[in-house]
């Protein structure tokens, strides 16, 4: 009597078993569906960019910023060569660097002030500029340019160098589009909380000249990286930071405060 009612218990959750499965299936597939008519990070990224007629709103929100972060190393000015010479030499430098602000995308690009998301950048860096720090909110250039002479010393090039102080704002793009996907119209890029998209606000100083660090940059002749200077033909090289070329290199910062305002 007992074994034919266990064999009863065991057909009954085999019949529940049956039925269950063809709902989870549905679910499943149902679930694949919305996400493969959704819009993609890049989708979303590209659309942006494009200022798409399909986008009813696409902004930049952020979520975390970082004042004076240093921008790439720039040679921003001629190599003087006083190569085969024990003695000092006084030089001349025609000094000239700009900034701008960029944004940092998967692809990179830069956004126009008469899109949305131009728009949404110059918002955001309206929120950023303090009477202590003023930022370059748009796309406009902003110069420093002057002429200095320096000592250059004995069998070395010399050339001046810089790297802009910065705000990075970093976080993600949210795209609204006109017409739902699969019943949702909002998407993000890269996704929402992120902190994978970097929006660089240049610093400008209360003269009006770009705020970072400038300095003079001696090389030994006759060495690698003297070889490697002169050697180049492209416009922009890679160079280290200040106090970071080696033994061979010697850095003298400049006070912004001795540059002559525009």
């Amino acid at each position: 009597m007992t074994r034919p009612g266990r064999g009863n218990h065991r057909s009954k959750k085999k019949r529940i078993t049956l039925a269950v499965a063809p709902v989870a299936a549905v679910a499943v597939a149902t679930a694949l569906m919305n996400s493969a008519g959704a819009a993609t990070a890049s989708e979303v990224t590209a659309d942006c960019s494009s200022d798409s007629d399909k986008l009813e709103n696409c902004e930049f929100v952020d979520v975390q910023f970082k004042r004076n972060s240093l921008g790439p190393n720039q040679r921003v000015s001629t190599v003087t060569d006083n190569c085969g010479s024990s003695a000092t030499a006084s030089k001349a430098f025609n000094v000239s660097a700009s900034v701008t602000r960029t944004i940092q995308l998967e692809d990179g690009f830069t956004a126009g002030a008469d899109t949305k998301l131009g728009n949404s950048f110059f918002e955001i860096g309206a929120k950023f500029s303090t009477s202590e720090i003023n930022i370059t909110r748009d796309d406009k250039t902003t110069t420093l340019a002057f002429t200095r002479t320096d000592t250059v010393q004995g069998d070395s090039l010399a050339f001046f160098m810089w790297s802009a102080k910065r705000t990075d704002v970093s976080g993600f793009l949210r795209a609204t589009y006109k017409e739902a996907q699969d019943g949702q119209k909002v998407f993000f890029s890269p996704s929402e909380g992120s902190t994978g998209i970097h929006v660089f606000y240049p610093q400008i100083l209360k003269n009006g000249t770009p705020d970072g660090r400038l300095w003079l940059r001696n090389v030994t002749c006759g060495t690698p990286e003297a070889s490697g200077i002169q050697n180049s033909t492209r416009a922009l090289r890679a160079e280290p930071g200040f106090g970071e070329g080696g033994e061979n290199v010697t850095d003298v910062e400049i006070p912004l405060a001795e540059v002559p305002a525009p």
